[in-house]
């Protein structure tokens, strides 16, 4: 990548970290993808892993059916395959979509190419595995390595971003955790085994587990990770 051209990312990116609102964030995406080609947008959030695959759409803008018209959220998800398709890998990819005798056919590609709509998708991790993804699209898209590492840099500003605006615009109501049991599982967010967070916090392996064991039911969460992810959403952990 150019030194001019990671310096546009660089510059794009902290403009979607100050956005105070998604219309600055949508803005800022906008000016730096639209010159590559793509023109269609989607952020969405992802729920727990076996939950499905979207939890909430952040932003859905643009014509990713060829109509003219711009995509509601519920067609939107009945109608586009390729986003099961980051639940199967953990790095950005190309699709292309065609359309004939009115049947859609969604394909993963190395590069698209030829008539239709192409993209590209970036699934976004965090400590609970994946949180969401960015999909952008268009009919003629820049798909070289360059537009590709550009666009999964901004993509991932962009869906923290948004996320965080959503977290705030929503306001949800902070977990009664504790001090400690908040401690502990942003401890467990961030890997550390049991064993290792009972070393570090002076405790006895078993009181790790026992705050855990709270945390879960004060949550409703079946697992830790559904616990860890409950938390990410409400805000009080990082994704």
């Amino acid at each position: 990548m150019s030194q001019a051209a990671l310096g546009r990312v660089v510059t794009t990116i902290a403009a979607i970290e100050r956005s105070a609102d998604m219309s600055t964030l949508r803005h800022a995406v906008r000016a730096f993808a639209v010159p590559l080609g793509y023109d269609r947008f989607v952020l969405y959030a992802a729920p727990p892993p076996g939950d499905g695959i979207v939890e909430r759409l952040l932003w859905l803008e643009g014509d990713w059916f060829g109509g003219g018209d711009e995509a509601d959220p519920e067609t939107y998800l009945a109608r586009c395959p390729v986003n099961r398709h980051v639940l199967e890998t953990d790095h950005p990819f190309f699709w292309t979509k065609t359309r004939r005798a009115g049947h859609e056919t969604y394909r993963i590609v190395r590069q698209p190419h030829g008539p239709g709509i192409h993209g590209l998708q970036v699934p976004v991790f965090g400590h609970v595995g994946l949180v969401g993804a960015a999909s952008f699209g268009g009919m003629s898209i820049d798909s070289s390595t360059d537009a590709r590492l550009a666009l999964t840099l901004v993509a991932t500003a962009a869906f923290r971003t948004a996320l965080s605006l959503s977290n705030s615009n929503t306001s949800p109501s902070s977990p009664s955790l504790s001090a400690r049991e908040l401690e502990v599982i942003r401890w467990v967010a961030s890997g550390r085994r049991q064993s290792d967070i009972a070393t570090l916090l002076g405790l006895s392996e078993r009181t790790i587990e026992n705050h855990l064991r709270r945390v879960r039911k004060r949550l409703g969460a079946a697992s830790t990770a559904q616990a860890v992810h409950i938390l990410v959403r409400a805000g009080e952990l990082e994704a």
